[in-house]
């Protein structure tokens, strides 16, 4: 655990080919109001008009891992999980400030 206590995660997804924006669509929607969640940033890649960049931070690793067991969540997950060619990184950090 960190000083802190927060946790963050760092992923850069690609979308299937012309589904990018559907996919934050989905991801932005399902993710409103979850507990826990201080940032979800979602940064697109200005070189690949299929890959963009999530950034999140965590109250605590417990209340992300709570979130994905939310029924909003998962219903997005469904949704958005055959729109998404690949996970291409995903690293977990330690959130220290803004």
């Amino acid at each position: 655990m960190s000083e802190t206590g927060k946790w963050g995660l760092l992923g850069r997804i690609r979308a299937v080919p012309g589904k990018r924006e559907e996919v934050i669509a989905h991801l932005l929607d399902s993710s409103r109001d979850v507990p826990g969640k201080l940032v979800y940033l979602i940064s697109l890649e200005i070189d690949d008009p299929d890959a963009f960049w999530i950034t999140e931070v965590w109250r605590d690793k417990a209340a992300y891992d709570a979130c994905l067991a939310m029924p909003e969540v998962q219903q997005g997950l469904a949704l958005t999980g055959p729109l998404i060619a690949a996970v291409e990184h995903r690293t977990e950090t330690i959130p220290l400030g803004s």
